[in-house]
């Protein structure tokens, strides 16, 4: 069996990791929709350059459909993801894409098809209890206290609505590569995002300095290396695998907030992600 989408995926997990926490470090002084535009931006000179070398494939309904449904719910993920970053910790928010998986177990079928067996179901579970123990030392104030929690953590609370859009924009995205190409659709569709974000980042953004503009190169040039892998990994396996195996960032992104952000209670929070992760596990054999 051929495991390049698995390799591909990784290194996928570990530029959205390094981007993000590149991006939170950047946050401390700027815009976050700024910012935001400026981590597109900066990513496409290398995927325009790669657009330069592939071929244009035959386009049909399919493409365009996918295509224009997914932007703009791409358009709101980003606002609320880079509000996630600044508001909560990066150990704290990032594990709820955990959740993503779970979504897909329902809009993949829908949309592209997929079916989970019985043992995507209890990975469900073990993702269900990932999340609930990133807050277990609430637990001694109430049993139902670390879900309370959660409502509490405004971060947590949007990106786990990052976590569904996801769900939706994974697999739409899916079916315009079935019907393009994967590096076809990943520089036009990220190069048409950055232009309508454009003006979005300049209504609510506010004025950069020069070094805070290039704080936020290195993010953009992580986050285009993460589109070329993250495009070729979903041609060349089903949706849920390439996600559950890319969400191996969440638990680089719990190590990065311990030792860059000085984030605390990362035993806590490192414990969940991994209850997530095994659950991402059992629904990638399950599919």
């Amino acid at each position: 069996m051929d495991y390049t989408w698995v390799v591909l995926s990784l290194i996928a997990a570990f530029t959205l990791a390094t981007s993000d926490a590149l991006t939170k470090k950047a946050l401390t002084s700027s815009n976050e929709y700024i910012v935001a535009w400026l981590r597109l931006i900066f990513s496409l000179p290398l995927l325009l350059l790669i657009f330069l070398f592939i071929p244009v494939p035959k386009l049909d309904k399919e493409f365009y459909t996918a295509f224009f449904l997914s932007l703009p719910l791409e358009l709101l993920s980003i606002v609320l993801y880079i509000k996630a970053l600044r508001l909560s910790p990066l150990s704290l928010t990032l594990p709820f894409l955990a959740l993503t998986p779970v979504f897909l177990i329902f809009v993949s079928y829908v949309i592209l098809g997929e079916r989970v067996s019985f043992l995507g179901s209890m990975g469900i579970l073990f993702i269900a209890a990932g999340s609930y123990t990133l807050h277990i030392s609430k637990i001694k104030e109430g049993i139902f206290e670390p879900l309370r929690a959660i409502t509490k953590e405004k971060g947590s609370v949007l990106m786990i609505g990052v976590a569904l859009i996801y769900s939706l924009t994974s697999s739409l995205g899916k079916m315009a590569i079935e019907h393009s190409s994967p590096l076809f659709f990943g520089t036009t569709y990220f190069t048409v995002l950055a232009l309508l974000f454009s003006p979005i980042a300049i209504y609510k953004g506010g004025k950069m300095k020069g070094g805070a503009v290039l704080s936020v190169l290195l993010p953009g040039v992580f986050y285009s290396l993460m589109v070329v892998c993250h495009m070729v990994a979903l041609s060349l396996a089903k949706v849920a695998y390439v996600i559950s195996v890319k969400r191996m960032s969440l638990i680089i992104g719990v190590f990065y907030g311990y030792l860059f952000f000085k984030e605390k209670n990362i035993r806590e929070r490192l414990s969940g992600s991994l209850l997530m992760f095994i659950g991402f596990l059992m629904v990638v054999t399950a599919t």
